[in-house]
């Protein structure tokens, strides 16, 4: 097998995106090499534990109103190619990602971490959710055969937090600025939401030069 590191957030569009492309790739290629492993990147490692008001955050970081939609035009016009549903209407709260982090890497224990980032992706951008709640997370947990009870244990402690924090750090020394940013074999890195084309022709390179 390959190891294929992707750091991302999971309030990220592009991650969001950039995952329906590789999982369509990965579909059409059911013999591929990869072992996949999520790594965490907080797009606001300073959002305030609680969150915000999403109008607000995003009026704040684009300059306005006009600049938010600008910024995020794009955004709407890549997710209905990659056949994506985000329902920006109801993210009412831009939450910070640190326990839900966090979730990630306790599922990356048991071998659940693409479904529980799957999950994550759809709670939050289908549905709207705050995955900053302690309760949200653990029912993401619950719906995906972790225990609810231990991860609600977790979250309200300390566990894991510097990890996540100096994971995060230790990306952006190594150059890492934007998410998703994906590196295959740990040498590597393809930034931004690629399209399957490229993960297909990337996936049969790598199948060509495996030994008989």
């Amino acid at each position: 097998m390959i190891k294929l590191d992707i750091i991302s957030d999971p309030i990220c569009p592009w991650c969001y995106i950039g995952k329906a492309h590789l999982d369509r790739a990965l579909a059409q290629r059911p013999n591929h090499p990869f072992n996949i492993e999520w790594h965490p990147f907080q797009l606001n490692p300073t959002m305030p534990a609680e969150g915000m008001d999403r109008r607000a955050y995003l009026e704040s970081k684009f300059g306005g109103k006009d600049g938010a939609y600008a910024a995020y035009q794009p955004i709407v016009e890549n997710a209905k190619t990659a056949g994506v549903d985000i329902e920006f209407d109801k993210i009412l709260r831009t939450p910070n990602t640190l326990d839900a982090h966090r979730l990630i890497h306790w599922a990356g224990i048991e071998g659940r971490q693409t479904p529980v980032v799957s999950a994550l992706f759809k709670a939050y951008f289908k549905e709207g959710r705050d995955i900053g709640d302690h309760e949200v997370l653990a029912d993401i947990a619950d719906g995906l055969g972790m225990d609810a009870a231990l991860v609600q244990k977790l979250l309200a402690s300390e566990s894991d937090r510097d990890d996540i924090i100096a994971r995060d750090t230790h990306s952006r020394e190594m150059g890492v600025t934007s998410v998703p940013t994906f590196i295959v074999a740990s040498q590597h890195a393809v930034p931004g939401a690629q399209q399957p084309e490229l993960w297909l022709k990337v996936i049969d390179e790598m199948l060509q030069s495996v030994p008989e």
